[in-house]
C-alpha cells in the first residue's frame, strides 16, 4: 500500500485558507460578545449576539468549517478567555444556567452547515431562512431547555417557556444571516468547499 491512497478513507485535512477561515469566524463569534447581554426573565440566560455568529458559520462555512469555527471559539473560553458576551469565560457559563445553550452551538451550526450544502450553489433566501431557522433555532434550545433542567429548579414547562423570550431576536438573526449568507455565497461560490 506504499504511495497508494485508499480511495474509501477521506480526507478531512483542513488546508491553510480553511484555518484562515475557521479564525476569523471564530473572532467574529467573540466580537458580537461585545455590544454586552441583557438578561431576561428568571433562567439568568443571557441575549447575545453571539448566536448570529453561530448561525453565520455554518450558513457561510458548511458543516466542517462551520463547527469547527464554534468549536475553536468555545476552546478558548474554556481556557480562560472572557469572550463571551459580558466578560465571562466558558468555564464560568458552563457553571450556569446557559451551559445548554452554548453546548447546543455545535450541533447547530453542524447541522446549518450541512443542510445548507444541499441548497448550494444558488442559495435560495427561502430555503436559507428555512435552514437557519428550523436548522439552528431548535437545536440550541433543545440543549438550552436541558441545561436549564440541569442548572436550575425550572420544571420541564417552564424551562421550554423560558426560550420564548429568545425567539423575537432569534428570528431577526436569521435574517441577517440569510442576507449575509446568500451574499457570500454569491461572491464567492467556493467558500463552502468539497
Amino acid at each position: 500500500m506504499d504511495g497508494v491512497e485508499n480511495p474509501r478513507v477521506r480526507r478531512v485535512a483542513f488546508t491553510g485558507r480553511d484555518m484562515a477561515q475557521v479564525a476569523v469566524f471564530a473572532a467574529l463569534i467573540a466580537a458580537l460578545g461585545l455590544p454586552g447581554a441583557i438578561t431576561v426573565g428568571f433562567s439568568g440566560v443571557p441575549i447575545t449576539v453571539q448566536t448570529l455568529g453561530v448561525i453565520l458559520a455554518g450558513a457561510v462555512l458548511g458543516p466542517r468549517k462551520g463547527t469547527a469555527a464554534v468549536v475553536v471559539f468555545l476552546a478558548l473560553t474554556l481556557i480562560g478567555l472572557p469572550l463571551l458576551s459580558g466578560g465571562r469565560t466558558g468555564l464560568t457559563a458552563l457553571a450556569g444556567p446557559s451551559a445548554g445553550y452554548l453546548i447546543g452551538w455545535i450541533p447547530a451550526a453542524c447541522v446549518i452547515g450541512l443542510l445548507t450544502v444541499r441548497i448550494l450553489p444558488k442559495y435560495p433566501v427561502a430555503l436559507g431562512l428555512l435552514i437557519n431557522a428550523f436548522g439552528g433555532i431548535p437545536v440550541i434550545y433543545l440543549f438550552g431547555t436541558l441545561g436549564l433542567l440541569l442548572r436550575t429548579d425550572l420544571g420541564l414547562r417552564e424551562a421550554i417557556t423560558t426560550n420564548g423570550a429568545f425567539i423575537p431576536g432569534d428570528l431577526a438573526k436569521v435574517v441577517v444571516a440569510t442576507v449575509v449568507a446568500k451574499g457570500v455565497h454569491r461572491a464567492y461560490p467556493g467558500v463552502i468547499g468539497g
